[in-house]
């Protein structure tokens, strides 16, 4: 079977950053992925599943909510490995285009206060399993490195 381009990425050398991790063509529509690597993989500890899930109900709802982008967010939500989020947006762009963005999203989490978006069981197929003080925590982690002084071994793939 054939590597996925995901796998040939090297983890060993990868920083926290903003990458764009594929471009899918659909006719003339683009979608960008964008890996939003929060953690060294095989370096740092991973993200707890609870803090996971609280910064995925906050960023999706964040997202699909924007005035600006909301109508191109596709998907946003964790990595099987748990040290970053998948975004997807409909249109072609790098990573410096969405810096911006992130830097709001992460901004929208760390000063976020209340119940988190989604969570009760009506809601939410494992409504207990959320942390917002740890979230908040990572995502300040977050902001204060790599995103408060991004350079471009945090934007491109080696």
């Amino acid at each position: 079977m054939k590597k996925i381009d995901s796998f040939t990425v090297d983890h060993l050398n990868l920083n926290r950053g903003i990458y764009v991790s594929r471009k899918d063509y659909i006719e003339d529509v683009v979608l960008t992925t964008f890996d939003i690597r929060m953690k060294r993989p095989n370096v740092e500890p991973v993200i707890n599943t609870a803090e996971l899930h609280a910064i995925e109900h906050l960023g999706a709802t964040f997202l699909r909510n924007h005035e600006k982008v909301g109508e191109d967010v596709i998907y946003f939500g964790p990595m099987g490995c748990r040290t970053g989020f998948y975004l997807i947006l409909n249109g072609d762009y790098t990573s410096e285009d969405i810096v911006w963005l992130v830097k709001e999203l992460f901004e929208f989490i760390v000063q976020y206060e209340g119940e988190v978006p989604g969570a009760r069981a009506k809601d939410c197929g494992n409504y207990l399993d959320l942390n917002l003080d740890m979230a908040k925590y990572i995502a300040k982690d977050f902001l204060n490195h790599p995103l408060s002084d991004l350079s471009e071994k945090n934007l491109l793939y080696k």
